[in-house]
């Protein structure tokens, strides 16, 4: 008995494991394998039981040679049709009860549409919070296949997506058009956003995929406006720029004419003028051409900057005899208002890699608006030393200063601080925002500090052997430094040595 026992439950066992295999192929869940396996069991030993009673029950209507085969083909065909009838039609009933599973109520508040998918695709149930606001023909949809209902284009989209989730990932995102009905506006498509999620058995196959829909209409309508605005905004930078440029070239024209005539007329090359009027009027008109001739030649930079056509030329000089030509070219201009000038290089400074005429322009610039904003009896300073890899340039003067609240605001295009004392002062307000725009083309550091009624600091930092040069960050960097204490002391002693710029440096602390 024992050992009969023990067949028995081999036989059990291989059956059941043989229909594990079987209907894990078919993709049946565990919440229904275990009905279905004792039904497979009972079908098979009925099937063997019939084989052993069914063949010698025959041999009473047939030849025993005829009825062996005919029994065993009559028992097979019946155990066939058996399972047949068991499993191929209650299939969509059982796995309409493994994707019930969700509770209703919280199926239906669901954000958005939600919807039940089995492997294939097909929608099998839909819900949702916002369901009535999706077309009907997606509401609709159960028993559906769900590629049918989008647009064509969105089809291939959407079977990606499926076959990630196939292939085992938890989760994945189609955006897709659904199709409205007829309208008088025509036909029209819902964009709409799936986000899937997969449900899988324990040996990793996917049950079914539960899927959220979302209106994206907002989302695309404003991702549209904010690339037409985008667009636009580029149209009139590229516009500024252009229209800067030819306003610059047009006008340079009659005014290199403006400044040469009057080079002629103050020069009497063609008749001595009738009085010192003339002359002073003569001279004032040279004197206006060429401030006008400077804006437009900075207007000239600045849109060749922002358009990115500015073209540097790196070549090695001098900086101490740069900042001796800046010093030079505006000590006359110093002396006038009363302003102490003074141009300092470190002993440690030898040649630089940069562009020439820029590293002018920008001592010009810096030290011209020094000049402009500090008082009779001041002192403005045109430092320069080595710190590691960069040459660093400060531009020192004891004038107006600035407020914290303001120093935002400076470098920007034709931004001027308007307070009692800026109003005092002609300028466009194009200076430091070239100053700027030069430095970040060379891959430098900017850097300002200043105090109302104590003075202002500008610091430029430059790669010594230009090799920030090409490799220009998209915006400059700007470093915060607290104002030296020390810079006051200017006032009573303008001319420090080197030892006393490089302790200055260090108590502007860069932040």
């Amino acid at each position: 008995m024992r050992v009969l026992s023990n067949i028995a439950g081999k036989a059990v066992l291989l059956v059941d494991k043989t229909a594990i295999r079987w209907l894990t192929r078919l993709g049946d869940g565990e919440e229904t394998r275990a009905g279905d396996i004792a039904r497979l069991r009972r079908l098979v030993f009925a099937c063997a039981a019939a084989l052993v009673a069914v063949p010698p029950a025959l041999t009473m209507l047939l030849a025993p040679a005829l009825a062996l085969p005919v029994g065993v083909a009559l028992v097979l065909s019946l155990f066939l049709l058996c399972v047949a009838a068991s499993f191929a039609f209650p299939r969509p009933a059982a796995v309409s009860v493994a994707v019930a599973q969700p509770d209703d109520v919280l199926f239906d508040a669901c954000p958005g549409l939600s919807l039940v998918l089995d492997p294939h695709g097909h929608v099998v149930r839909t819900g949702g919070r916002d369901r009535d606001g999706f077309p009907e023909n997606l509401r609709e949809a159960a028993g559906q296949s769900l590629a049918e209902l989008v647009h064509v284009s969105d089809r291939i989209g959407l079977i990606q997506a499926f076959d990630m989730l196939r292939q085992g990932a938890a989760s994945a995102v189609a955006d897709i058009r659904i199709e409205r009905p007829f309208s008088s506006a025509g036909r029209q498509f819902l964009p709409v956003r799936f986000d899937m999620t997969a449900i899988r058995d324990g040996e990793g196959q996917v049950l079914y995929v539960f899927a959220q829909a979302r209106d994206v209409s907002d989302e695309q309508d404003l991702h549209a406006k904010a690339a037409a605005h985008v667009a636009e905004a580029r149209s009139a930078h590229e516009a500024k720029s252009r229209f800067l440029a030819a306003v610059s070239h047009e006008l340079r024209t009659p005014l290199n004419a403006i400044l040469g005539f009057s080079d002629v007329l103050a020069g009497e090359y063609f008749g001595r003028l009738a009085n010192d009027r003339q002359r002073e009027y003569v001279g004032l008109i040279r004197q206006s051409g060429a401030h006008l001739l400077s804006v437009v030649n900075t207007m000239l930079d600045m849109s060749k900057i922002e358009a990115g056509r500015y073209e540097l030329l790196a070549e090695p000089f001098s900086l101490a005899e740069a900042m001796e030509t800046c010093r030079a070219m505006l000590d006359l201009t110093a002396r006038e208002k009363g302003v102490t000038l003074t141009s300092r290089a470190s002993r440690s400074l030898g040649e630089v890699v940069a562009d020439r005429r820029a590293v002018q322009q920008i001592l010009i610039n810096l030290a011209g608006n020094a000049i402009k904003f500090t008082g009779q009896g001041g002192v403005v300073s045109i430092d320069a030393m080595m710190s590691g890899d960069d040459v660093v340039i400060s531009v020192s003067d004891t004038g107006i200063g600035i407020a914290a609240e303001k120093l935002e605001f400076i470098g920007q295009p034709f931004m001027q601080v308007e307070n009692a004392y800026t109003r005092s002062y002609e300028g466009t307000g194009l200076g430091l925002s070239l100053v700027k725009g030069l430095v970040a083309l060379h891959g430098g550091r900017f850097s300002i500090a200043s105090r109302p009624g104590e003075g202002t600091v500008v610091t430029v930092a430059l790669p010594v052997d230009g090799s920030g040069i090409g490799s220009t960050p998209d915006e400059l960097h700007e470093e915060k430094i607290e104002f030296p204490p020390r810079l006051q002391a200017v006032r009573q002693a303008p001319m420090m040595d080197e030892q006393d710029f490089a302790d200055d440096r260090a108590e502007a602390k860069i932040a």
